[in-house]
């Protein structure tokens, strides 16, 4: 029989999902990036599963239809959960714009005792047009790009997140320490 090297350590072996959700350029993988590398440093096994590299490895051909978002958005979910159960500690920053997939991701967590956390970063669009980390906003106001979440496509805000960020009011480490101490709350850190 094998024992768990991290619980052998006396480290938390729980896993669990954490969803960062928000507009394009809000903050979701800086936070999670810098949320990351403070569980590293505490022992967690944690990954992150940043929406981009999602598209370009797992989700390559969807487009960014709403069908297509949504089949997008339960990969990521089948892949965080599974993650999660075994022990992983799953940072998802993706958009992830309709509550109804968001909330499908929840039930499959919940159906496999998977505990699973959505945060919304709350950045308002003017806010994340002024910081166009991917010039995305700026393809959008000069007519070369459609469907930009929150600005010509839907983003429905969760009704009831979690934990709920507004990033403009503070720094990256204060919203990655937001995280960690619900996590803490959660008895997950």
């Amino acid at each position: 029989m094998t024992t768990d090297r991290y619980e052998e350590r006396g480290h938390v072996t729980t896993g669990a999902t954490v969803w960062l959700t928000g507009l394009p350029s809000a903050g979701k993988t800086t936070i999670a990036t810098e949320l990351a590398g403070r569980l590293r440093a505490e022992g967690r096994r944690v990954e992150v599963l940043d929406g981009d590299e999602i598209r370009e490895f797992l989700s390559a051909g969807l487009g960014f239809a709403r069908e297509d978002r949504h089949t997008n958005v339960q990969r990521i979910g089948f892949v965080a959960e599974l993650l999660a159960r075994n022990g992983v500690l799953a940072l998802v920053p993706v958009i992830a714009p309709y509550a109804d997939s968001r909330e499908a991701v929840r039930k499959r967590h919940t159906a496999n005792g998977t505990p699973y956390l959505e945060v919304h970063v709350a950045t308002p669009v003017e806010v994340c047009g002024e910081r166009d980390v991917k010039g995305l906003y700026a393809r959008q106001a000069a007519g070369e790009l459609t469907g930009l979440t929150g600005v010509d496509d839907p983003y429905e805000e969760p009704a009831a997140p979690d934990l709920r960020i507004e990033t403009q009011g503070q720094s990256v480490t204060q919203s990655a320490a937001a995280v960690h101490a619900l996590l803490g709350e959660r008895g997950l850190a």
